[in-house]
């Protein structure tokens, strides 16, 4: 205990300098931002951000992006409950009951319940990082080549297996990715693969360009074809400090939220949306009058919006502690730490332990700020929800070609983005999600690298992967959760969520 709360200090004392309060302060403000405006999530702000960082210092570039990624979280409650537009996809089931709320002229309560749940979850959520980072970076540390292999494995199936749709198309998403992480030149043989005599390419794709051309410049063109028409509830907010009543019928489904968000975080391809549906499906299942849901009851905003908060920062656990990104937002984390020269896993604890500690205590200071921002400021965040997105969008693809000119100073890389955009905004039109895409792509190299390196220790021998019993037991999990999800019934349930999505 004493040893955590001196590691504390030391992120408190990293992460409470000027510098990275301002950028801390920027990151929520943005999040809160794009999750008020429907349409550009966290995925694709910071993606379009990601070339901005270059010149931060490591911690700070940190801090602002996963300000950027728990603060949407916020503000895609204010949008779903005065719009009942879902400002982020975590949102989505808060536009059931909050929007009701708000019709009833209660939007100001809504509003403070979503704020006040969403700060005990991210307090609580961040602690459990800070208490669950040390020993599971000490066992990360035992992993050989052959275990991180079998956890890539299992990491890229649970993302297939918890994305919506078709499953097919998730494992054929994955397999893109894959193929598209290892073009280049190979790093053992010196050989360039799959470059197709591009000079360009000869490096690979950079990530920049990927991500932004899949989540970016993609979501912008699809924004474009939806209707704009939108009824603002805003005449009637009325007060934002819950009654007594409100606090009865919301404290139980905050805990509930905050300790469902937590667990299902974790996983691989669960994160803040997830979390979310088991939370409003978990307090209507628990509720003594079921009926009242999607009829304004307070608890189907307490739960759920605690419940994405808890899920998107222990997100961040995988990723700091095993170096394995968990959802499509901490794969682009990951990209920003490679951009920087950090490779992720358990050894930034020991060798940066600045940057470890000082992004945890961030995220307190992260959740205070966006208390301070949320509340008082709403007024401000219902008239941005007036301006017309398509006067946006324009500006926005301008920043995004600036940003991925100024990673190499190539027009190639311009169209190459614009080629992955294009892609992304194909993907989205036949049903496919490309976040499986973008782990497939992080992850592809990484997991070359590990099966290298395993069948050289094991002189060729391809039974290390199952001789070794955590290697194996990481495999056996894999394919256990395959043949789950191909369940008939389990696999008509995810397409049929899909198209009511």
């Amino acid at each position: 205990m004493i040893e955590l709360l001196g590691q504390l200090g030391q992120g408190f004392e990293a992460a409470l300098t000027l510098g990275n309060v301002f950028y801390c302060l920027v990151g929520v403000t943005l999040g809160t931002l794009i999750g008020v405006l429907p349409g550009l999530g966290p995925v694709a702000t910071i993606a379009m951000l990601l070339p901005v960082t270059y010149g931060l210092p490591p911690l700070s570039a940190l801090i602002m992006l996963s300000g950027i990624y728990y603060g949407a979280q916020y503000g895609g409650s204010t949008t779903a409950i005065l719009v009942n537009l879902p400002g982020e996809s975590s949102s989505v089931v808060t536009c059931l009951d909050g929007y009701a709320m708000a019709r009833q002229g209660r939007a100001g309560t809504a509003l403070g319940v979503a704020a006040l749940g969403s700060f005990f979850a991210g307090t609580f959520a961040t602690m459990l990082i800070a208490v669950l980072a040390t020993p599971l970076s000490e066992i990360a540390l035992k992993f050989g080549p052959a275990e991180y292999f079998s956890l890539m494995v299992l990491g890229l199936v649970a993302a297939v297996v918890l994305a919506s749709g078709s499953l097919l198309k998730a494992i054929a998403m994955t397999l893109l990715g894959l193929l598209i992480g290892i073009v280049g030149t190979d790093v053992n043989s010196g050989i360039e693969r799959f470059s197709f005599g591009i000079p360009e390419l000869s490096d690979g794709f950079d990530f920049v360009i990927v991500s932004m051309g899949l989540f970016g410049i993609a979501e912008i063109i699809h924004n474009l074809e939806k209707n704009e028409s939108r009824q603002i509830f805003t005449s009637n907010v009325g007060r934002l400090w819950p009654g007594r009543e409100d606090f009865r019928r919301s404290w139980k489904p905050v805990m509930r939220g905050t300790f469902l968000g937590s667990i299902l975080g974790v996983l691989p391809g669960g994160g803040a949306v997830l979390s979310s549906f088991a939370s409003y499906s978990l307090e209507k299942k628990l509720s003594d009058d079921p009926s009242r849901f999607g009829q304004g009851a307070v608890e189907g905003v307490a739960g759920p919006e605690s419940a994405n908060n808890a899920g998107a920062q222990t997100s961040f656990i995988p990723m700091l502690t095993l170096g394995i990104p968990s959802n499509a937002v901490m794969a682009l984390m990951v990209g920003a730490m490679m951009i920087h020269g950090i490779v992720p896993g358990p050894q930034v604890m020991t060798e940066r332990p600045e940057l470890f500690w000082g992004l945890i205590a961030s995220m307190w200071i992260g959740n205070a700020l966006l208390v301070l921002l949320n509340l008082p400021l709403i007024g401000i965040w219902v008239r941005l929800l007036k301006v017309p997105y398509r006067l946006l969008y324009p500006a926005i693809l301008l920043f995004c070609g600036i940003g991925i000119y100024s990673v190499n100073q190539s027009a190639v890389d311009i169209a190459f983005a614009v080629g992955f955009g294009a892609l992304g905004y194909l993907f989205i039109k036949i049903g496919c999600e490309p976040a499986p895409l973008l782990l497939g792509y992080v992850l592809g190299p990484l997991m070359e690298e590990n099966l290298r390196r395993a069948l050289l220790l094991a002189r060729g021998d391809a039974t290390v992967f199952v001789s070794r019993p955590l290697s194996a037991t990481l495999l056996a999990l894999a394919v256990l959760l395959i043949v789950v999800v191909a369940l008939p019934a389990v696999r008509k349930t995810r397409e049929v969520a899909f198209q009511e999505d």
